[in-house]
Formats: structure tokens, C-alpha cells, sequence
């Protein structure tokens, strides 16, 4: 027994004392294998699952490597069924193979022929293949080498991609670093996804994930497409790549409903690639348009399920996933590992903050009290209307405006999901109000004054939730979101993490209606930055006519 910092359980959880002074280094060797969950002040936890193993495995990590940094940095003796667990987990991973044979085209191979036999018997599976070569090997569609391998990793058996990637159309791109150079973790981070083809890199909201694809797009030299979650995304993305790298202007075209430019790179919105005419996705042309040799998925953790369907036939091209985190309210997480590729890099939000480069937030959660009369009316509505009227109770409004108040000569947005609460907010703030039907151009052009501090408050729906760079925004209000979703609070709470020029702190607040689903859900939401360590303070909103906040 050692004085480790990791307390290994059998219901393989991983607790990682903080302070111990090896926890850097026992951080280090687990992150391969192990899901963090929390990571509260003192003890951080994390899980091994069967995906994050794969994803271990995918990722070039060994069940001896696993086991070995299990047992070195654990204080107390390691569960021995849950080594056992590990080693079999790990070595289900590669006993089929896809790979390309000098012949037949794609084949899946077997390394256990029980194995192939098992998935052959698979109904779901077996359409998807073609002629037995011999006893181990069977020809597979090449159109199916996506599917396959999403029904493979749900019956348990994932399969070792081996088949390669098409170099796509050359297209010479390099950064150029003027009076700013890539910092250490994002050059790790596109060096990792060099190294393993495809994959997923998992970076806060504020810590320069752009630049990561802009150095992966670098070391491939390649035509690129860029799949984006909106119009205004795209266009902070044409600007990135043109005062970061040797493209220019006429190289980038953008995809989306107002242009269908088709260049050596080519920024498309999910919006656009997902659109249908008459039962048809109409511009699934444009991943043929042109012979792509890399495909980057901006928010991959919110890639609509049609694009999935699309990626699935993008197999043999190299595909990056950005994102600040790999939860999905659907849980299919596995089809981001199989679709996109194994998580080939990832750093916690706290250790990015430590080093200066995203701003320390506090949160802060503002309980109202509903008036008598909007808590008759929340207690006799129909169960799916109480959501929206707690969450959008007129109550908040003088509590939002208080907080303004505290926060006078900040930059400040003010964040909601309902359209008539937003108006309401902008008419009441004398504030611009940007959501979902707001044009483009004009948009951009609030964002602009923004930026410039002509405009101290904007009222925004979710449509800023996503890659919408405002980085001298230091409070944010939240007034109302999509139910419990943990995906909407960590982008809302990003908004804010871009470091301010003079070193300030962000304010992330909640104002949320006590004693109702606004609490049930705010809890719930609040569940992944408490697992990033952002923790909540809760205060009453009565306290906000006492001393300042913060």
C-alpha cells in the first residue's frame, strides 16, 4: 500500500485527491481511460467505462498501461475484479478489423473467428456485408464502414479501423504565426490528432479551439470542409483562418442559407447541410463536391443526427472533432467515437484557467420568490406549460435589472429561450434584443458594437449560446434555457471565459423561481460545470438590495 493519490473502487470509480502532490502526474497517466465526472475542489471523480477503454485502445493505450497506472498511483489495493474487468474490456477492441485488401476492397477480419461468426448472425449486421473471403475475413460495403462500425460498438465487439484515409485534393496552408504563437496545450492537441487520423478534441469554451483546427488544417495540406452551427460562427471562423494562416479571402467560401460558395475550404452550417425539399437532403452534394481531405465538426457534441448519417459515409477522410464537452442530452456518445473518432485530447477547464488563459468565473444562482397570484397560476397549468411559466415569470425582471445595476460599467448579456420574455427583457433594459429570426447583417452588427463598447447589454436568445466570440462580455444573466440541458450552461458560462484585458473575474448568474421545475432544472444544468469545478453560490433575490454580489 502507498501513500498514492487515487482511491480505485469497485464500482470503478477513480477519486483523485487534489492536493496530493502526485496528482498531476496520476491526472496524466488516467486521462487515456478514464471519464472525468466531477471535479469539484478537493476530490475529482472519474469513471472507467467500456467506451472510454475503447476509446483507450483506439487512442494506442495498452490494458498494461492501464493496469499499470491503476496499481502506481493507488492508495489503497486495486479491486482485482475490476483489473480483470479491464483487461477483457481492452481485448474486445480489435479482435475484428476493417481494412483494405489488395482484391476484395474493404474487408472486416477476425483476430477470434467466434467472434465474426457471432456478428454474422447479427440481423442488423449482416446486410452490410458481402461474399466470405475465407473463415476470417468477409468483404464489407464500402458505403457501410461508418454503420458498421456504430452497430459493431453497440453489440460490444468495436472494431479496429485499420482501411486508412484518402489524402483528398492538396491545398498548401500554414499558420503564420505574427505576434502570437499556438500555446503548448493546443499544439499538443493538433499534434494528437496528427498523429491518430481522426478524433475529437475536447477544449474549453474561450481556450482557442479554432486555432486547433486551424494548425490540424495546416498539417494536413489539404482541400478542408468546415461544418459549423450557424451563419455568424462560420464567418468568425473566415476570420480566424484569414489572420492566422496563409489563406486568403477568395480561398474560403461559405455554405450556408445566403451563399453556396464552393472553395478549397468551404464553411457550411449544420442548418443548411441538414435542410430538406421534398423528403431529400438536398446538398448532400457538397461532401462530393470536391475531394476533401479533411472534414472539421465545429460543437461536435451538437452534431444533428442526419449529419451523423452523413459522416457515416465519410470514413475514409480524415475527420476533427472540436468541442468543450462530449455530454449530448441523447447519450450517443458512442457515435461520436465511432462517426468522428476516439477522443485523441482533452484538458480540464480549471487547469486552462490556472494558466491564465480563460477567465476565473463565479457563479451565482438568484432564488425569486413567485408572487401569490404566479404561483396559483404555476400550481393549476397543465403539466407542459409550467416549465415556461415559472421560467419566464415577470418576477425576474426588476431582480435582472438589480443585477445590472451591480454591474454597471460591464459588458453584459442577458440570456433567455422564450421570445416573449426576451422583448420584454430589451424593452425594459433599453436593450437591442438579437434571436432566432434577426438577419444576419444586423447581428453581426451588434455584436461589432459589442465588442467596440458602444453597446453595454445585449438580450440574447440561444442562438449566441454557440461559437460567438465576445471576448470583453464579463456578465451574464440567465434567465430561462432549454429545460436541463448541462450542454446549454457550459456554452452560456463559455460566453464569459475569454480572459478580459484588465484581468477581471466573470459573473455567470441564474435567476431561477424557487419552489418550482426552474430549481428542478437549474439543479440539473448546474450539473456539468459543478463536474468542471465551477461551483454555485445561491443567494435570495432580496439580497440584492443588501451589499454587492461578488
Amino acid at each position: 500500500m502507498t501513500d498514492g493519490p487515487l482511491i480505485v473502487q469497485s464500482d470503478k470509480t477513480l477519486l483523485l485527491e487534489v492536493d496530493h502532490p502526485l496528482s498531476d502526474e496520476a491526472r496524466t497517466a488516467i486521462a487515456p481511460f478514464a471519464e472525468l465526472e466531477r471535479a469539484p475542489e478537493h476530490v475529482h471523480t472519474y469513471r472507467v467505462t467500456p467506451l472510454a477503454l475503447w476509446n483507450a485502445r483506439a487512442a494506442g493505450h495498452d490494458a498494461e498501461q492501464v493496469v499499470d497506472a491503476l496499481v502506481r498511483f493507488s492508495r489503497y489495493p486495486v479491486p482485482q475484479p475490476l483489473l480483470v474487468d479491464v483487461v477483457d474490456t481492452m481485448g474486445r477492441f480489435g479482435r475484428l478489423q476493417l481494412a483494405n485488401h489488395p482484391a476484395h476492397g474493404l474487408v472486416l477480419s477476425t483476430t477470434d473467428r467466434a467472434v465474426l461468426e457471432e456478428v454474422l448472425r447479427n440481423k442488423k449486421i449482416k446486410p452490410m456485408l458481402g461474399a466470405r473471403i475465407d473463415d476470417d475475413t468477409v468483404v464489407v460495403h464500402p458505403s457501410e464502414r461508418g454503420r458498421l462500425k456504430q452497430l459493431l460498438l453497440k453489440v460490444g465487439w468495436p472494431a479496429e479501423d485499420l482501411a486508412g484515409y484518402v489524402d483528398g485534393e492538396a491545398h498548401p496552408i500554414e499558420l503564420v504565426e505574427d505576434g502570437w504563437r499556438l500555446r503548448d496545450y493546443q499544439r499538443l492537441a493538433a499534434q494528437a490528432f496528427r498523429a491518430g487520423g481522426s478524433g475529437v478534441v475536447v477544449l474549453p469554451c474561450g481556450a482557442g479551439k479554432t486555432l486547433v483546427g486551424a494548425a490540424a488544417m495546416a498539417e494536413a495540406g489539404a482541400t478542408t470542409l468546415i461544418l459549423v452551427t450557424n451563419t455568424v460562427a462560420g464567418r468568425q471562423w473566415k476570420r480566424e483562418l484569414v489572420a492566422r494562416t496563409s489563406l486568403t479571402e477568395d480561398e474560403i467560401g461559405e455554405y450556408s442559407g445566403e451563399r453556396k460558395e464552393i472553395r478549397p475550404v468551404t464553411i457550411a452550417t449544420y442548418q443548411v447541410i441538414t435542410r430538406k425539399s421534398k423528403g431529400e437532403y438536398k446538398h448532400l452534394e457538397l461532401f462530393d463536391s470536391r475531394d476533401w481531405g479533411l472534414i472539421v465538426y465545429d460543437e461536435v457534441h451538437l452534431l444533428p443526427a442526419p449529419v451523423f448519417r452523413m459522416t457515416a459515409d465519410l470514413q475514409s477522410r480524415r475527420r476533427l472533432g472540436l468541442t468543450a464537452t462530449l455530454v449530448r442530452e441523447d447519450g450517443q456518445e458512442g457515435d461520436v467515437f465511432s462517426l468522428i473518432g476516439p477522443k485523441r485530447y482533452d484538458v480540464p477547464w480549471r487547469d486552462i484557467e490556472a494558466q491564465g488563459w480563460i477567465a476565473p468565473a463565479e457563479c451565482t444562482e438568484v432564488r425569486v420568490t413567485l408572487t401569490d397570484n404566479e404561483r396559483l397560476e404555476y400550481a393549476t397549468a397543465e403539466p407542459e406549460e409550467r416549465y415556461k411559466l415559472c421560467s419566464t415569470a415577470r418576477t425576474k425582471l426588476p431582480v435582472v435589472r438589480a443585477i445590472l445595476d451591480r454591474h454597471k460599467d460591464e459588458p453584459t448579456l442577458v440570456i433567455g429561450a422564450y421570445l416573449d420574455q426576451l422583448e420584454a427583457l430589451g424593452e425594459a433594459l433599453d436593450a437591442p434584443v438579437i434571436q432566432g429570426s434577426t438577419k444576419n447583417k444586423e447581428r453581426e452588427q451588434l455584436f461589432d458594437a459589442f465588442r467596440r463598447g458602444e453597446l453595454r447589454t445585449l438580450v440574447v436568445s440561444k442562438v449566441a449560446n454557440f461559437s460567438i466570440d465576445l471576448p470583453e462580455a464579463s456578465v451574464a444573466v440567465q434567465v430561462s434555457g432549454t429545460f436541463g440541458s448541462r450542454q446549454e450552461e457550459a456554452q452560456r458560462l463559455g460566453r464569459l471565459l475569454r480572459p478580459k484585458g484588465d484581468g477581471r473575474q466573470a459573473h455567470f448568474y441564474s435567476v431561477v423561481a424557487r419552489d418550482t421545475l426552474d430549481t428542478d432544472y437549474a439543479a440539473h444544468r448546474q450539473r456539468f460545470l459543478a463536474e468542471q469545478g465551477y461551483a454555485y453560490r445561491i443567494v435570495d433575490a432580496d439580497d440584492l438590495l443588501g451589499p454587492k454580489i461578488g
